[in-house]
């Protein structure tokens, strides 16, 4: 077999006894009110994930990553946080979390938590006293508090625009005589932003960071990783906020309020805090950055271990678009001696499984609901299942989200009323959001709520098609989803492909085809066969995907070279 460009997996950092576990870490996302309910009421909690770790030990995965589970009114499904060193009591208590801990670390699983520093919920204790606060006090200066314009301070400062609709400004009372000033809330109007230019907001984390490395977690992903520090001067921009998300995910315009220079220290100084705990904590970067040279900055050595590779996610079932992303990341993060961190979903996405059975499978819908295209769900678990083939075969480290090893896809018909994400009422129900991902998973076909947990409430309606993609019905069939999961963790584990170095092989511009170590792997993403020769086949996406040496469409196969 002859190579044309080789692209090398990133280079080793130096490690301590434990080594480098992220680099080819398997990551699986637990979110927690739909992972398993064991009170009954509804909502999934951290016993209930507990007692799911035999399944989590089962499919190979080498960590848990716990969406949020501290206080919070829930406004954001917990991305709004009241309080960051205890637990809301929908998901249980602090002494839950330690069980749960010590059980995910008894089972060989290492665990990371969801950190939220960009805001907090506008019920945390320090939001409250910069309500009842002067304008110019210490309280008001750790959040991003300004005085209005217009004649009497009754326009936003600027015109930023929120994430999820609306204005990213609200206005606070009136408290001394005069009109009130305004808060920066780049998502919800319930989550404020912080000030990250005021010692106590930096002081705060840091202990936030050590209570939660005291009770023995392994790291923390970083929600809105790139937003943290917003230029000073806060000036207009041209665009909407959809529309600047965009140009810094294309390379363009960042604004003013994203992938902004400062952050990077505050990451160096977290580096140093983890530090003290061992080389083997890690920090992920949920960061919207591109091209692949600036996300490359987030794991630089002194900065972060991981950031999530989110052009992969967007490029959607396209060849060309993947095959640059891949090439492009490699060299990336390889110039700074870091790890590439793959996905294909996660709670803020559509999940791929649907988005690939949409006409355009490169496509990417801000939710669906009845009254859009619905997706062809065979077509779309047939390039699901190719697609996360050809994901685990890459060198670096891949994150699952929940679900996705049944092949699950979005709720597509849920009602208006039982959805709950801040998308969808702040626009009024132009963005149909992300409630359709969020669906407590099914667990037993023939139960009540498909054994989500044992009255068979669920927050969220499930679809019928559960019942079918069910994890018991799945467990034993060879053929399912949830095996072929099981069986490429397995082998990517067993053949080093974590820490492998992948060379390209000539190939049409809708296959990829490339070695990692002693394995070939080739994925047909257009609409012809192509012929694989006669290799041995280590596993495939469907038990058809070769006939007569030839690979289907929208299939992908590993090989013995």
């Amino acid at each position: 077999m002859s190579s044309t460009t080789t692209t090398p997996a990133a280079s080793s950092r130096a490690s301590d006894d434990h080594g480098d576990w992220w680099r080819s870490a398997v990551i699986y996302q637990v979110y927690p009110r739909s992972f398993a309910d064991a009170n009954g009421d509804g909502i999934g909690d951290l016993d209930g994930i507990r007692s799911r770790l035999p399944y989590l030990s089962a499919l190979g995965v080498d960590a848990v990553w716990l969406s949020p589970f501290y206080v919070s009114p829930q406004a954001d499904a917990g991305y709004d946080v009241a309080d960051y060193t205890d637990v809301d009591p929908v998901f249980g208590t602090l002494a839950d979390f330690d069980a749960l801990l010590a059980a995910t670390h008894d089972a060989g699983l290492r665990m990371i938590v969801d950190l939220v520093p960009n805001h907090s919920s506008d019920e945390h204790p320090w939001f409250v006293e910069a309500v009842a606060a002067a304008p110019g006090s210490p309280e008001r200066d750790r959040y991003v508090i300004r005085d209005g314009r217009g004649v009497d301070g009754e326009l936003p400062p600027n015109n930023w625009r929120s994430l999820f609709g609306g204005p990213a400004w609200d206005r606070l009372p009136d408290v001394d005589g005069r009109g009130g000033q305004w808060y920066l809330h780049l998502f919800d109007a319930k989550q404020p932003d912080f000030n990250w230019s005021n010692r106590d907001v930096v002081a705060f984390f840091d202990s936030v960071l050590r209570f939660w490395l005291d009770r023995g977690v392994d790291g923390f992903r970083v929600d809105v990783a790139h937003s943290l520090v917003k230029d000073d001067d806060l000036p207009d921009v041209d665009y909407d906020a959809r529309a600047i998300e965009r140009e810094s995910q294309g390379g363009g315009d960042r604004g003013p309020m994203w992938d902004q220079e400062g952050v990077h220290d505050i990451y160096r100084h977290w580096h140093e805090v983890l530090s003290e705990y061992g080389n083997d904590r890690i920090l992920v970067a949920e960061a919207w950055v591109s091209p692949a040279e600036r996300s490359a900055r987030y794991v630089r050595a002194d900065e972060m271990q991981q950031a999530f590779n989110f052009p992969f996610m967007l490029a959607g079932w396209d060849a060309p678009r993947l095959r640059k992303i891949i090439v492009d990341s490699l060299l990336a993060n390889d110039a700074v001696g870091a790890t590439t961190t793959w996905v294909l979903s996660n709670h803020d996405c559509v999940r791929h499984a649907s988005r690939f059975g949409l006409t355009d499978p490169t496509s990417w819908p801000i939710g669906i609901s009845a009254d859009n295209e619905q997706p062809d769900d065979a077509l779309g678990l047939r390039r699901a299942r190719a697609a996360t083939l050809l994901t685990l075969g890459l060198p670096g480290s891949t994150y699952l989200f929940q679900g996705e090893e049944l092949g699950l896809p979005d709720h597509t018909a849920l009602p208006a009323e039982v959805r709950q994400d801040p998308n969808f009422t702040r626009t009024g129900g132009l963005e149909i959001g992300r409630d359709g991902c969020r669906v407590p998973l099914p667990w037993t076909a023939d139960a009540p709520g498909f054994g989500f947990g044992p009255t068979g409430a669920t927050w969220l309606p499930q679809p019928d098609v559960f019942r079918e993609l069910a994890a018991d019905v799945q467990q034993h069939d060879p053929a399912s989803t949830l095996s072929m999961y099981r069986e490429a963790i397995a082998l990517r584990r067993t053949e080093g492909l974590g820490a492998g170095t992948i060379s390209w092989s000539p190939s049409p511009a809708t296959v990829l085809d490339f070695r990692n170590g002693d394995i070939r792997i080739v994925a047909n993403i257009g609409a012809d066969p192509v012929a694989v020769g006669a290799s041995e086949a280590l596993i495939s996406s469907t038990p058809d995907a070769i006939v007569d040496g030839m690979l289907a469409p929208d299939s992908t196969v590993w090989l013995r070279v």
